[in-house]
């Protein structure tokens, strides 16, 4: 057991323990559960019905810690509701959709009162009531409005709360923590510096003028009643990354975990080391168990979405009672409430920048590679005793192109797989629905490469209109190449031989003779940011086409960084990256002329996910044992 663990035990034992005797808890006491398991799920659940708290027992029934003491973390917040809310809501979808998420958007619009602090399971009614009295004895002196203030620096972005307002608030914060802490027999600790409603925070400083932009789209005198809630989260996860299932997975082995579709997963970073390419080790938000799981059965989700709202206290005044009228009413874009005022003032905004945007960049790994299925030894498996290619699997290409040197060249230069062929039109056709176009197309010369592109084109229906420029420039870190050389790939013209689209009279930025076998990790990043720049140089603006860029898994962060202003990560870090980029995945970058910058925006497209399909033999299971 860990040190902090053995002292949160020690913590927890030692302090009186007083008996509920709320129906709930009666409830679930007749149904035969244990006290202290059936106090641990009502605080897990909020209190809230008998069927959630005996849903979560039966689902944690194989929870190792299920009898562990450790107490759930609550924190006070004061949260906007109303078109402020929408309009908060607005910016925090505009603002991950054009910089990126920072640390704001892990968690909903919030002035936090009372932060984190621990309460044992069977005393939290002791904190509703609490929450209720105190509201009670505010709620005649609660401001009808809340002075809000917009502050910007480099790395926050926020309303500050005007210091009249800012003192009834704080008085709030500090008598409900004085009476919790009697009471409850907790500690809690009230916020008295400046408080504050974070917009955006810990971003990269380059967004800075486009967050304010957004910002100023918000009113922060519009209509607003204001809640003070109570949540909890489980304690023992606070510094893990939560991630969120998109697909069923049942296990294949005991070490594994079943998730289902919308169950959130702790996933420890510092605990991924060791675990093989693909796969994270992770404890399940639903059942309390750990094991493996596919990482590309995930996708990271905020930190509160596994928060538990218990109770709030709704602060009512004379002047915040109204009513809407038709001409008020709020609409519906994409399925979110809006307000006409937000979505005019956005769109106004939107349409300043799109007409600053000029051109776009889109990064994109290749398909499946066919050793990436059939490993290394993939052309030994489809070769005949005199050397001829023969498909000795669906999934391998019905055939390889030709070549002038030996087929065996190949081995180090494979070829996309039949399902890396179908993922790459996919992609195409994916971009097309989106009315995306391409006006430049750009490809590693590696084989899986060049025919990504192809089939990225002929999915766009571009494949006649625009040709591949083949840069050497573009491959790889060479210190991952297996063979610690070079591979002898297909000329241009062998290309342009074997059907390829390819621009034979493009003159690569970096000849082939350039590559410098078990480059260092920092000639590699020279060079990579060398021939971004010269590919953007030499792509003038063409209507509303992007410059497509295909290449491998490193390309997505040793491409992009450099163009929107970032340096180089680390070399571990930039390794533990890449290892997480899936085939076909992609970065896009959009270009504020204006500004003289570049900025990562969402790709036109989502990702593509699919689960693995494993070889068949009939005779295995079915006629013989």
């Amino acid at each position: 057991m860990a040190v902090a663990e053995t002292q949160l035990y020690a913590k927890v034992s030692n302090k009186h323990r007083s008996k509920s005797t709320s129906a709930l808890l009666e409830s679930l006491l007749t149904k035969g559960f244990p006290a202290h398991t059936a106090q641990k799920a009502l605080a897990a659940t909020g209190q809230k019905t008998i069927e959630d708290a005996a849903k979560w027992l039966h689902s944690h029934c194989n929870d190792p810690s299920l009898d562990d003491p450790i107490p759930q973390e609550y924190a006070l917040y004061l949260c906007p509701t109303g078109r402020l809310h929408n309009h908060l809501q607005e910016f925090w979808k505009e603002s991950k959709r054009q910089c990126g998420k920072n640390r704001a958007h892990e968690i909903f619009p919030h002035i936090t009162l009372c932060d984190f602090f621990t309460c044992e399971d069977q005393k939290v009614e002791l904190l509703y009531d609490t929450l209720k009295r105190v509201g009670d004895s505010f709620s005649q002196c609660f401001p009808p409005s809340i002075s809000l203030t917009l502050h910007s620096s480099t790395s926050y972005l926020g309303f500050f709360i005007g210091d009249s307002h800012a003192n009834t608030l704080k008085e709030f914060a500090l008598a409900f923590s004085s009476e919790a802490s009697s009471l409850a027999d907790c500690h809690v600790k009230p916020c008295l510096k400046q408080l504050h409603l974070t917009l955006a925070h810990k971003f990269y400083p380059h967004h800075q003028k486009t967050l304010e932009q957004l910002a100023k789209c918000i009113n922060p005198g519009e209509t607003c009643q204001w809640v003070a809630a109570l949540y909890s989260r489980d304690m023992r996860f606070v510094h893990y990354q939560t991630l969120r299932a998109l697909f069923q997975y049942k296990p294949q082995n005991i070490d594994e975990l079943m998730i289902n579709a919308g169950d959130f997963i702790y996933v420890d970073p510092t605990q991924q080391s060791d675990v093989s390419e693909g796969w994270v080790i992770g404890t399940s938000h639903q059942t309390g168990c750990r094991g493996f799981l596919p990482e590309n059965y995930t996708e990271k989700a905020n930190e509160s979405d596994t928060w538990v709202k218990h109770r709030e206290y709704v602060f009512v005044t004379a002047s915040k009672l109204f009513t809407q009228t038709e001409n008020e009413s709020n609409v519906k874009l994409n399925g979110e409430v809006r307000s006409p005022s937000m979505s005019r003032s956005v769109t106004n905004v939107l349409s300043l920048q799109n007409a600053t945007l000029r051109r776009g960049v889109l990064v994109m790994r290749h398909g499946e590679r066919v050793d990436q299925v059939f490993g290394k030894s993939w052309l030994q498996q489809c070769l005949t005793a005199d050397g001829k290619y023969y498909r000795a699997d669906l999934n391998f290409p019905s055939t390889l192109p030709k070549r002038k040197d030996s087929v065996k060249h190949f081995e180090y230069d494979p070829p996309l797989s039949c399902c890396g062929i179908f993922q790459s039109r996919l992609i195409g056709e994916a971009l097309l629905d989106q009315e995306v176009t391409v006006s430049y197309a750009y490809s590693s010369p590696a084989l899986r490469c060049i025919q990504t592109a192809q089939h990225v084109l002929q999915g766009l229906k571009l494949d006649q209109k625009v040709k591949i420029r083949v840069e050497p420039g573009l491959f790889e870190w060479t210190k991952w190449e297996a063979s610690r050389a070079i591979p002898n790939f297909m000329t241009v013209t062998e290309l342009a031989e074997a059907s390829y689209k390819i621009d034979t009279s493009y003159r690569g930025n970096f000849p082939l003779s350039s590559l410098v076998p078990s480059e260092s990790y920092e000639e590699y990043v020279s060079r990579s940011s060398a021939v971004i720049k010269q590919i953007i140089t030499a792509c003038p603006s063409k209507g509303n086409g992007i410059i497509l860029i295909v290449g491998h898994g490193s390309s997505l962060t040793s491409f992009t960084r450099p163009l929107i202003g970032l340096p180089a990560r680390d070399s571990n870090d930039f390794a533990q990256v890449v290892r997480k980029i899936p085939s076909l995945g992609m970065c896009y970058c959009e270009e504020l002329k204006e500004e003289n910058k570049w900025q990562m925006v969402n790709p036109p497209v989502k990702t593509l996910t699919h689960g693995a399909n494993a070889a068949f033999n009939w005779r295995n299971g079915i006629v013989e044992d």
